[in-house]
């Protein structure tokens, strides 16, 4: 059985030259295209740190259960990038994680186990290239 823990609502108007905002007011942004001199963000963007977040989050959880303190300085650099060629636009990530202080066999086990129980992982995986970098 399933339970939804949270749902997240924004309303957004002109598409990549627009605005959104979430329900509860806490995200109110302009938009812009990815390159152009607009004052807004843009999808990719939002999608990286998200993604980012949530994935330091699953860190958070893949440490506990090896019985390994994340460290505080922990970091995740996410880059995606909206791609186009013959067959139409699509998306392809890396994120560029950092785990100072761990060896390099326990930060590639918390990445692992991080990369099967993050929700934006799942909702990449087979449908994007993802690269995962220790750095």
């Amino acid at each position: 059985m399933s339970k939804v823990l949270y749902t997240g609502k924004t309303h957004t108007t002109g598409g990549r030259e627009g605005a959104a905002r979430s329900s509860d007011g806490r995200l109110d942004i302009q938009l812009s295209p990815p390159g152009s001199t607009g004052a807004g963000t843009n999808p990719e963007q939002l999608f990286a740190a998200g993604w980012s977040a949530c994935f330091i989050g699953a860190m958070g959880k893949a440490a506990v259960q090896l019985k390994v303190v994340l460290p505080t300085q922990t970091a995740v650099d996410a880059e995606v990038d909206l791609v186009n060629n013959d067959s139409g636009y699509f998306l392809q990530a890396r994120l560029n994680v950092s785990l100072p202080g761990l060896d390099r066999e326990t930060a590639q086990a918390i990445v692992d186990g991080a990369h099967q129980t993050c929700p934006y992982s799942k909702l990449t995986r087979g449908n994007i290239d993802v690269e995962i970098n220790l750095i």
